[in-house]
């Protein structure tokens, strides 16, 4: 099993790092590192996010993200330019503190202004899907922006599992079929999420990229997000719904957030790619071994998720 520093690097927002090449990307970069100073020396007068999106991930967190930023109720991260959807703040950049988390918002004066030139209330999120299963999260969440409305969406976890390792795969972090994937899953889980505990300073690797049953195992990570904010300030939905019924399922995203009416330029589904099949046998093992956290979820919200 390799070790940490055998892993491939991976960017504060959760992609696999790329070195910059050529003089366009090579002064991108320096600007966003440049506007990320700044943004931290002016952090006492900028904004906080006013809703978060935390998963699951390859649950549709980036396609909601996209079109909430197509909302004119919506207002862009810091710089106006940069499409990122989320900062990983609450979970594996809080060491940076939160002077570079507020770097990624406006500042108060033009985030006012704004608002008072749209006539309404514009809203800032941060759209992170390791928030759902990291476990410190929830409070560090609760902590810095109590008042923020939160939004999960959950996706059949056998299907989620199997999407999770393509994208990691595709980016060469996993270089284990799926099959061995998830039979390593467990030595390689051994004991991480007790050293997060344990030490809330720990970054577990495997934990975020590794975790392809266990990132499925959502009624854990929901009952911390429900004693952090209170079942009132979490909006919980399918994925499926999302994909299938993106129209109703987003108007129900904008009277939770209690914006206006908005249909964006395509209820297209970002990051979605063609992906191979895995095996009945495979499949049936994962159906197993998330049986019981799904009937725990379903219990948990009191209606029946259509996993089966």
């Amino acid at each position: 099993m390799k070790t940490a520093l055998e892993y491939p690097k991976i960017t504060p927002y959760g992609a696999k790092y790329v070195p910059p090449e050529g003089p366009n990307e090579i002064v991108r970069s320096l600007g966003l590192k440049g506007f990320r100073l700044f943004g931290s020396a002016t952090a006492s007068l900028r904004c906080l996010p006013d809703y978060l999106i935390i998963g699951t991930k390859r649950g549709g967190t980036t396609s909601l993200a996209r079109w909430l930023n197509q909302h004119e109720q919506i207002a862009p991260l810091y710089p106006a330019r940069e499409t990122r959807k989320g900062m990983y703040f609450f979970d594996v950049n809080y060491d940076k503190g939160l002077n570079w988390y507020k770097s990624h918002y406006p500042t108060k004066l033009t985030h006012g202004r704004k608002q008072k030139a749209a006539g309404q209330k514009l809203l800032l999120g941060d759209a992170t899907p390791y928030y759902l299963h990291h476990p410190h999260a929830p409070k560090r969440a609760r902590r810095i922006v109590p008042d923020a409305k939160v939004i999960a969406l959950l996706r059949n976890p056998i299907e989620r599992a199997f999407s999770h390792w393509v994208e990691r795969s595709r980016q060469n972090v996993e270089t284990l079929s799926f099959e061995e994937a998830i039979a390593a899953e467990h030595d390689r889980m051994a004991g991480e999420e007790q050293k997060m505990l344990d030490n809330p300073g720990y970054t577990s690797y495997a934990h975020q990229h590794f975790s392809y049953i266990d990132q499925g195992r959502y009624a854990r990570g929901l009952e911390r997000w429900f004693e952090a904010y209170g079942r009132e300030r979490l909006l919980v939905l399918k994925s499926e719904d999302l994909y299938d019924d993106p129209r109703n399922t987003y108007g129900h995203v904008l009277n939770y957030l209690e914006i206006g009416e908005h249909e964006p330029k395509e209820f297209a589904a970002w990051n979605k790619k063609s992906k191979p099949e895995f095996s009945l046998e495979t499949r049936s093992m994962i159906a197993d071994a998330l049986a019981d956290d799904i009937k725990e979820v379903e219990d948990l919200l009191g209606y029946k998720m259509g996993w089966e």
